[in-house]
């Protein structure tokens, strides 16, 4: 690399004496980079005092402390005051050092180095002592800092009221133009991208919560609701030791009351109306304590339904398919639990829809929703989509990879996961064991 240029522009260089003029300015620039220090130290002291400073200041007594009172009083007259003093400086410093450039030193026709080295100088000493140190000190003790420029801030307030005024009028209305057009600019894309980035053991629930509320708009009432197999009901011809027994067995505080088959939904049997008549005599009717049922569909988003239940005033409603038949209930709990997990009452056992045979090895209940399968092997959500289709459950999934009822201990593959159907109850595949093949573990 040729850099003879260098020493030829270097050459052309020459120092002149200096005369009062730039005495003068000099130590001026000198005396105001020590002006913009305390400036910028001030903007950190005066907002980092702590609830300790801030207890220490006794304004009846010191007329610092009553001086940083007022100034923190009128927050953003101070800051403006502040800025301006600092910018305001800083100008004038590199005008300065200009002047004192351009009659010190003769750079001939090298009018690039000349640039080169003002910015260069004035950049360094700007940080180093207009910015960097002043605020390092102003941090270690920003109280005795305050106290010490809380009679100059006073002064530079007082000099440039005007100005800070008029700044502070265009910021209001700059801040009201910016809000109408960034009105829920945060959209649910960018907070998910920022749990993702957020990797703290001790905010852990918070972020299962935010995760949970994430997904809450998007959700709908199958994939949180209980499958019609699943759900306890009375048929309305139940006599009222049936019923009791029922009540006694699941210790529900809601029940579907159906007329014929389950499809039938007649209403919900709540348990308090129940409680004022259990000493009544077995041929009491019970059916005339029913409450009318409240049907959604399938595809109801769950935060339609959280409103919808709020308004209604109920906690419980009956899930119906394309066909009008009963896909099983949906209850304010259920929904409550996609924001902050799992809820369980004193009468709740625990359940656990899966076994860890060894760190490869599960054996899964096939009503297992497939997000809370790809949840417990800790794989991503999208893994099974290829095969899944419309199925909500592990025995869902496995039928689409069939595309046929599978018998007791066939096997399917997928990827690197094996299905064993280890159990069918009723036409329904209730135990699966799953092997990972190759799995590292996390």
């Amino acid at each position: 690399m040729d850099i003879s240029f260098l020493f030829s522009a270097f050459q052309e260089v020459h120092v002149m004496a200096p005369d009062a003029g730039v005495v003068f300015c000099s130590l001026l620039a000198i005396a105001l980079l020590v002006l913009s220090g305390f400036a910028s130290g001030s903007e950190i002291a005066f907002f980092s005092l702590s609830p300790t400073d801030l207890n220490e200041l006794d304004g009846d007594k010191n007329p610092s402390d009553k001086a940083i009172e007022m100034l923190r009083d009128d927050s953003e007259r101070t800051l403006a005051t502040i800025l301006i003093t600092n910018n305001f400086v800083n100008v004038t410093i590199i005008m300065l050092c200009n002047y004192v450039f351009a009659h010190l030193v003769d750079f001939g026709r090298a009018y690039w180095l000349q640039f080169v080295c003002i910015t260069i100088l004035l950049t360094f000493l700007l940080l180093l002592f207009g910015e960097i140190m002043p605020k390092i000190m102003a941090r270690q003790n920003p109280l005795r800092f305050c106290r010490r420029m809380a009679s100059f801030v006073l002064l530079m307030r007082k000099l440039f009221w005007p100005l800070e005024s008029m700044l502070m009028h265009s910021g209001v209305l700059a801040e009201k133009v910016m809000q109408r057009q960034s009105d829920h600019v945060l959209s649910v894309d960018d907070l998910e991208q920022a749990l993702e980035l957020t990797d703290k053991e001790e905010i852990k629930e918070e972020k299962s919560m935010l995760q949970g509320i994430i997904r809450f708009g998007d959700e709908t009432v199958k994939e949180v609701m209980t499958s019609r197999q699943d759900v306890v009901d009375l048929d309305i011809k139940s006599t009222f030791d049936e019923v009791l027994k029922c009540v006694i067995d699941n210790n529900y505080s809601r029940i579907p009351v159906y007329q014929n088959n389950s499809d039938n939904i007649r209403g919900v049997l709540y348990i308090k109306d129940l409680l004022p008549h259990l000493n009544k005599q077995k041929t009491f009717r019970w059916q005339s304590l029913i409450r009318p049922p409240y049907f959604v569909p399938e595809t109801k988003k769950i935060d339609d339904l959280l409103r919808e239940f709020q308004d209604n005033k109920v906690h419980i409603a009956i899930v119906v398919d394309e066909f009008g038949g009963t896909s099983g209930i949906v209850t304010l709990e259920d929904i409550l639990e996609e924001i902050v997990g799992e809820i369980n009452d004193e009468y709740d056992e625990e359940e656990k829809t899966f076994v860890r045979l060894n760190k490869n090895s599960y054996v899964f209940e096939g009503k297992t929703l497939l997000s809370d399968f790809v949840r417990i092997l800790e794989i991503d959500d999208d893994e099974f989509d290829e095969v899944a289709g419309e199925a909500d459950t592990l025995a869902g999934m496995l039928l689409e990879i069939k595309g046929d009822f599978p018998k007791v201990h066939e096997v399917m593959t997928f990827k690197n996961y094996s299905f064993e159907v280890l159990q069918i109850e009723e036409r329904r595949i209730s135990k699966v064991k799953v092997v990972i093949n190759n799995h590292n573990p996390q």
